[in-house]
Parts: structure tokens; sequence; C-alpha cells
């Protein structure tokens, strides 16, 4: 399924302006934690690269928002295995994922400091795709 730049700048809008409230980002990345555990301890395992528990958090959150972008677009979000991951970290991921999912690709380059977070939100962005 294609996105589209306004399906990205909704989700994106709406958690801009919800980050004033105290809880929003702790249930945000607590719900994305619970229902992709894989994901998760694949993203933690990265903790060097990424520069510590801060990254990790930052990381698991645009993961978060990107799949609310499959969600809000009508995606079904199942649980992604070790395998959904390795399938979508061939190659690179950013080139990649310009090529299937342009808005997201720009939402990450936008909003996502770090080059290997960059990576990493492409890769669960690619694998997130190739799921729903």
């Amino acid at each position: 399924m294609r996105l589209t730049k306004d399906q990205v700048m909704a989700v994106v809008t709406e958690a801009s302006k919800k980050m004033g409230e105290p809880n929003y980002s702790a249930v945000l990345v607590g719900g994305f934690v619970q229902s992709q555990t894989p994901v998760s301890q694949f993203i933690s395992a990265h903790e060097r690269e990424l520069g510590g528990p801060e990254q990790i958090v930052n990381v698991i959150f645009h993961c978060a928002l990107v799949a609310q972008c499959f969600q809000r677009a009508g995606g079904r979000i199942r649980s992604l295995s070790y395998d959904d991951l390795d399938n979508a970290s061939r190659g690179e991921p950013l080139a990649r994922l310009e090529q299937a999912q342009l808005p997201l690709h720009e939402f990450i380059c936008a909003n996502v400091e770090n080059v290997e977070a960059q990576k990493l939100v492409a890769m669960i962005a690619l694998a997130i795709d190739g799921a729903s």
C-alpha cells in the first residue's frame, strides 16, 4: 500500500499537537513495544550505534508513528518477526524506502537527526510495509 504525503502529514501533525500532553509519547512508545516486541528488541540491540537509551526511545517513537501511518491508511499491522526484519535489512534502507514510500522517507530524513537512527526507522518502515 502506497502512503500519500497527506496521510503521513496528518499523523505527524496530530503527533506534534499531542506532544504537549504529558503521557502521549510514553503511551505511544509503550504500546509499540508491547505490540512489536521483536522490533523493540532489535532496536535496543543497536544502543551503541544509536548513542544510548534516549536514542532507542526516539527510534521506537518514530517507528510507532510510521505504524500509525499504515494503520490510518487502512493497513493491518501484525507483530513483525525476526524474518520480517531480516528481509527488510537487505540493501540500503533509506534508498529502498525512498523508492517504496517517498512520504515516509521524507518524514524520517526531516525528523530523525542521527543517520544510524534514520536507517533503523527506514528498515522498520520497510518491514511494516512488507507485512501490511
